[in-house]
């Protein structure tokens, strides 16, 4: 667990010409409690700052006093710290400076002291301070595992900087070859990818190399320039000359990216000349609040000219410090005391969106034990007493998240209702069934999927969408059979080499089918049929003469929320929720599940996959569960629970959270925090090992 750690809160707002508003909320991690913010009205004399720049002490000296002018807020900083202190907790400080007041963003923040001893507030480690910044972009940023996390590197030295001639910029010549070498060893341990070898750094490669793979980190190097407000960066073109590229470029590109880096920075570049620092004049600096509105969870830039010594000390303390827990903020704390005794230590500064400040997460079994689970979750499925239940985490890297399409209606259909409700796909969808007709929902939810499919597998499938469902079944078919093709750990392809004998499913793909078939077994498909207005296909148990039954070679999966080949069978608006629970709630014959089925949910371990818990597809189903008379949640039996670790923007408290959705879950249920691609990465080679060692 981590360890508990408060929060001071200082938010700034322009009150009129001359004054801004300071609020400062404290919170506690062991109490619920709101803690009234002190507010007040405050002066920063600008001009009064600027004649101390040159002192750095004396400035943040002043600037701590024009901050903390107004008694309660000063005293209300006093109590925090002396409660934090007497706790031993560490303190999260985040400055939020609101839009209405962007000049305050170059006020050099960082040199902030402490208004009881005049001395640099940010030397302590457990003193986390960020420059707390709010998005425009609602996407949920998901952290990836430590082991992940990779680091996309470009140094931009074009030719022409330095020179006299016309067309040549007054700029120091950057040593492209002794930048990269100062990132890799900043970086540390974490894997360095560069563009290809001959590849300009251009705006278009930068992004190019961002879309081809996830890269959590990006490291650029470049001149840059401020000018009337407008920042300006020294790429590359073609050529290899000077390309002035608008910051704004950027910020768009970055924008409209499916995975963003979790971390951007936006390093100064080493003179090869006589100086040993550079100033972009702030134009780096001015991005960073962009690049956080525009969803990129968190930016390190330079404020002003900081000397390569400076550099050389922070960068590699704060990548050390990033991979032993994640913590970006925590992180930046202890580098800035391994500079504290420079000039130029306030340079860096952090922009930081995220709540937890955490960019990464270790998948497992938490505190519950770890490798304990295992042995008794491998004996279970080899003696075929487990039924895997497919969540959406296993559809999701193929058509995108539900959040994601449900947004996408509610900003094309103007969904009326609270901004908060407009990544709820059944509340999105009950809005169109309304509004429009179901038929229309279903239709639209077809060529939805057809035209993301095209946009994630251009290669794959070149035809236009035409939006019919025979369409959509054969596009699905060919991209299962690609990612099987390429991922030896696709989930599909790993549960389909398991000896299960059913397979129960929430998603309404083939692709499990698909991979049983190209696995050499039999699958039979069979649906719930939740409701009468349907033209449901023949089902499996249909055949008294065949007396079918589910085995490890000829298995069952079962579509409890239909599936596309009969769009109509799909639950998706709250409604059809509701139909289904009241459906699958019938006991004995009036129940629409096979005996079957019934019989597994009470008799074997539940093995969730890809579930989130606050998700409709998991909470219907679990209380339709757990609702049932002799539940197998009631058994003593393993069952797992493979939840996708909480988004960071999507939680106020992660840690409280999961205490909840254990609680919520149950005792008899193991929760795995991580992606299920985790998951079944980690059982496939449990699996594995089990065998090699029979």
């Amino acid at each position: 667990m981590d360890t508990p750690t408060a929060e001071l809160e200082i938010e700034l707002h322009r009150w009129d010409a001359g004054r801004h508003t300071v609020e400062l909320r404290f919170r506690r991690p062991d109490s619920d409690a709101d803690i009234s913010p002190a507010r007040g009205l405050v002066r920063f004399d600008t001009a009064a700052l600027l004649a101390l720049a040159i002192d750095p002490d004396a400035y943040g000296q002043e600037l701590s006093r024009q901050l903390f002018a107004v008694d309660e807020v000063r005293e209300q900083l006093e109590q925090a710290r002396a409660v934090v202190e007497a706790k031993g907790w560490p303190l999260r400080l985040r400055l939020f400076i609101g839009p209405s007041a962007p000049e305050l963003q170059s006020l050099l923040w960082e040199t902030l002291t402490d208004p009881r001893t005049g001395r640099w507030l940010l030397t302590q480690e457990t003193l986390f301070f960020s420059r707390h910044m709010s998005s425009y972009d609602w996407r949920p940023v998901q952290r990836r595992p430590r082991s992940a996390l990779r680091a996309l590197v470009a140094v931009a030295s074009p030719e022409g900087l330095g020179g006299t001639q016309p067309g040549s910029w007054a700029l120091a010549p950057i040593d492209a070859a002794g930048e990269l070498k100062r990132a890799r060893a900043g970086l540390g341990d974490i894997p360095v990818v560069t563009l290809e070898a001959g590849t300009r750094v251009t705006l278009p490669a930068l992004a190019a190399a961002l879309r081809a793979e996830k890269h959590d980190i990006l490291y650029l190097v470049c001149h840059g320039a401020l000018r009337n407000g407008e920042a300006w960066l020294f790429l590359e073109d073609e050529a290899g000359k000077v390309a002035r590229v608008d910051g704004d470029a950027l910020v768009a590109q970055l924008g409209d990216m499916e995975h963003r880096p979790l971390l951007i920075v936006l390093a100064s570049c080493e003179s090869m000349g006589n100086g040993s620092s550079v100033d972009d004049g702030g134009a780096l600096l001015s991005l960073g609040p962009r690049l956080a509105e525009a969803g990129v969870p968190a930016v390190i830039a330079m404020q002003g000219s900081v000397s390569m010594a400076t550099l050389e000390a922070f960068l590699p303390v704060f990548f050390h410090e990033l991979q032993q827990d994640g913590q970006i903020d925590r992180a930046a704390a202890v580098a800035r005391g391994a500079v504290r005794d420079r000039p130029d230590r306030f340079m860096p500064v952090l922009f930081l969106r995220l709540s937890g400040g955490k960019i990464w997460y270790d998948p497992g079994f938490g505190h519950e034990g770890g490798l304990e689970k295992w042995p008794a979750l491998l004996n279970n499925i080899a003696r075929g007493r487990c039924t895997p239940i497919l969540g959406s985490g296993l559809l999701e890297p193929i058509i995108g998240s539900s959040r994601e399409i449900a947004r996408r209606w509610a900003e094309g259909h103007h969904f009326p209702m609270a901004p908060h409700e407009r990544d709820d796909l059944p509340q999105v969808s009950q809005f169109l069934a309304i509004v429009q007709e179901e038929s229309y929902l279903r239709d639209t939810l077809v060529l939805e999927l057809q035209r993301e499919l095209r946009r994630r597998f251009a290669a794959d499938l070149p035809d236009k969408p035409s939006g019919s469902v025979d369409q959509l079944v054969k596009d699905l078919k060919t991209v299962g059979e690609a990612e099987r093709r390429t991922n030896p750990a696709d989930p599909h392809q790993v549960l389909a080499a398991l000896p299960f004998p059913l397979y129960i499913s929430t998603n309404p793909d083939s692709f499990l089918a698909d991979a049983l078939t190209a696995a050499g077994r039999t699958p039979q498909v069979e649906l719930c049929r939740w409701r009468d207005d349907v033209a449901w296909p023949p089902s499996v148990f249909a055949d008294r003469t065949t007396d079918y039954q589910a085995t490890p070679e000829k298995p069952l999966v079962y579509h409890l929320f239909g599936r596309f080949q009969e769009p109509d069978s799909i639950v998706l608006t709250e409604d059809n929720y509701f139909d289904y629970l009241i459906r699958a709630s019938r006991p004995g014959q009036d129940s629409p599940h096979p005996p079957a089925v019934l019989q597994a949910q009470i008799t074997t371990a539940l093995l969730f996959l890809g579930f989130r818990m606050e998700d409709w597809d998991f909470r219907v189903f679990f209380r339709s569960l757990r609702g049932r008379e002799g539940s197998a949640l009631s058994q003593r039996l393993s069952h797992v629970a493979v939840q996708i670790d909480p988004a960071e923007n999507r939680l106020l408290d992660p840690d409280r959270a999961r205490k909840y959705l254990q609680q919520y879950v149950g005792s008899k249920v193991s929760i795995y925090w991580g992606s299920v691609h985790d998951f079944m990465r980690e059982l496939q080679e449990q699996w594995q090992r089990r065998e090699a060692d029979r």
